[in-house]
């Protein structure tokens, strides 16, 4: 019984998306992973996106807690990522209006990651971010 337990405990976590292979495979394409805001000045005729660290720090500054419990902010932050990741929409948008202009909305993803790279790649972008100021 052990054996199988531990077995299906293995088995899980193998085929449990790892949040930065996620970003490699499906968001890398357009977001840069970081750099800094000089820099994205100086590029950002040759950018397809806002960095990703932008997108982070655009989520940390609007999504606002009433108790400023970190744990649930953490969740409602994973919460939108997810469901933007196949809903984007202009009036969810946490992006600069400039930005918006720029980029435009990020295509919809629906159908081309599972709910396990959801999952993986927005509790990615929240931890990989948590300290970093754009």
């Amino acid at each position: 019984m052990k054996l199988f337990l531990i077995s299906i405990v293995c088995s899980t976590l193998l085929m449990a998306s790892d949040g930065y292979s996620v970003y490699q495979k499906h968001c890398s394409g357009c977001h840069v992973e970081m750099m800094e805001k000089k820099e994205v000045l100086k590029k950002l005729h040759t950018l397809k996106a806002p960095p990703m660290v932008e997108v982070s720090n655009r989520l940390r500054e609007n999504i606002i807690i009433a108790d400023e419990d970190e744990d649930v902010k953490r969740r409602v932050m994973i919460a939108f990522i997810k469901d933007y990741i196949d809903y984007p929409d202009v009036q969810y948008s946490m992006c600069h209006p400039m930005a918006i202009e720029k980029f435009g909305i990020m295509p919809s993803q629906k159908g081309k990651l599972s709910e396990d790279e959801k999952h993986s790649v927005a509790e990615w972008i929240v931890e990989r971010y948590k300290n970093i100021k754009f």
